[in-house]
């Protein structure tokens, strides 16, 4: 059975009646096909149904989704010859940022992603995919390899934002953000980002500059968690709905905005319904990307990227 979010309790009720006829049938052997048939037609179009108008803050709930494949459940099923680096050159590792060097459909790439973990043991390991600048420095590290020996970078967020607190700050959190900020911009090699779940803040962002930056159809993109905005613009945590819609978060409205260029279609009812299905759609657009990408020229990439997203901040001032 699903892990089913609070806005899916009709779909969670059809469904769990189909289970119990199936049970039924194995354990008694009655006939109930037929039954079993409409309700589940009733399920799959109330799933429907329900995906197709999703709120923004519906949203957020779907790309926080315990289920939802995670970074290292995109390297396993499309990176081979995967091989992990960890540490930064100052300090320690970061369990939040996983890394690495390995093989996508032929080429040879470097591998950067956010990882929340699964279960409570993981998920506090990895402090719920919360870098610090640790994790930033790794990043930097990566991507200066990358440049080295003239690797394509893919990136895969999740997070909702770089790691808070004292002890990241006297550690050089926002240093380590913005360094790894100018690390995007300066590579001379494709640069592909995908928002396959949350994007928080300057802790997304350090990680997808990209030439070509994609979302996932159920993920979000935000300065600022809905939670966060409605704590800091209204003080009122009852306001939460309404600052997920000012926010602009989800991938539809973001490529209105032109702050992304691809959204990634996810399997009916979300990614964690069929994570396998999810990961391959991934694949798919990132592979296209590349190849695009790889016909251009190092110094052209990084003009390219850096107008991008000056761009972007011409367009806010007008």
């Amino acid at each position: 059975m699903h892990n089913f979010l609070d806005f899916e309790k009709p779909i969670a009720e059809l469904e769990g009646r189909i289970e119990e006829l199936r049970h039924k049938q194995s354990g008694d052997g009655i006939d109930v096909t037929e039954e079993v048939a409409k309700l589940q037609g009733r399920a799959d179009k109330l799933l429907r149904q329900t995906y197709a108008k999703l709120t923004p803050w519906q949203k957020t709930q779907v790309a926080r989704h315990p289920d939802r494949p995670g970074a290292l459940d995109h390297i396993g099923r499309l990176i081979t010859d995967f091989t992990p680096m960890a540490g930064d050159p100052g300090t320690a590792d970061d369990p939040a940022l996983v890394g690495g060097l390995g093989r996508f459909r032929g080429y040879s790439v470097v591998v950067i992603g956010t990882e929340k973990g699964t279960g409570s043991e993981t998920r506090i390991r990895r402090n719920f995919g919360m870098p610090g600048p640790e994790g930033y420095r790794k990043a930097r590290r990566l991507m200066a390899l990358a440049d080295r020996f003239a690797l394509p970078v893919i990136t895969l967020v999740d997070t909702p934002g770089a790691r808070p607190g004292e002890e990241a700050e006297v550690h050089g959190q926002s240093a380590a953000i913005a360094r790894c900020i100018e690390a995007c911009l300066d590579l001379r090699v494709p640069l592909i980002s995908v928002i396959i779940g949350e994007g928080g803040s300057g802790g997304a962002v350090a990680l997808a500059v990209g030439n070509t930056v994609m979302m996932m159809e159920h993920a979000i993109y935000t300065v600022a968690s809905p939670e966060r905005c409605a704590q800091a613009l209204w003080r009122d945590p009852d306001q939460t709905r309404t600052a997920a819609e000012a926010l602009k978060l989800t991938a539809q409205s973001l490529l209105d905005l032109g702050a992304i260029d691809q959204i990634i279609a996810e399997p009916m009812g979300g990614a964690h319904r069929d994570p396998g299905q999810a990961v391959a759609a991934v694949g798919a657009a990132v592979e296209q990307a590349l190849r695009n990408l790889m016909a251009i020229d190092g110094g052209r990439l990084k003009a390219l990227r850096r107008e991008k997203f000056l761009e972007m901040g011409r367009q806010g001032l007008e």
